[in-house]
């Protein structure tokens, strides 16, 4: 499905997806969206950007291979759970701060971590799984 209109449709969708999936990545760990889903929305959107260009340029885009990028998440996820421990809760307890940021106060949360951790994951191992059909399918 290499038409003309789906190549010149596909970076501006696969970048708009993308955002999308930061969006609701951010959202927050107990509202609708998060990680799970957000790592979904972006492995959809580089799976458009393959079918449209291929595989290499998708691999380039993404600058690292993809189970990389999965293992980099699996680690930042159990990171998340580290302060807990240190904080003497059990283990992916969630704690806050509440640093102030050029004089506003932020709220972060080890939760948070724990979704770029999954968002990460997601993405990673989708996007691997797509790109090896991709290959075998050309």
């Amino acid at each position: 499905m290499s038409t003309v209109i789906f190549r010149a449709i596909a970076p501006y969708l696969t970048a708009l997806m993308v955002l999308f999936s930061v969006f609701v990545l951010l959202r927050g760990h107990n509202n609708p969206g998060g990680g799970f889903i957000g790592g979904l929305i972006a492995a959809s959107a580089f799976a458009i950007y393959g079918i449209a260009y291929g595989v290499p340029p998708v691999r380039r885009a993404l600058r690292f291979h993809p189970m990389g990028i999965a293992g980099f998440g699996l680690v930042v996820a159990t990171l998340a759970g580290v302060p807990s421990l240190i904080g003497g809760k059990p283990f992916l307890t969630a704690l806050w701060a509440y640093p102030k940021i050029f004089g506003m106060e932020v709220a972060i949360s080890t939760a948070t971590f724990f979704d770029i951790g999954v968002y990460l994951v997601v993405l990673g191992t989708i996007t691997s799984v797509a790109l090896s059909l991709e290959e075998r399918e050309r």
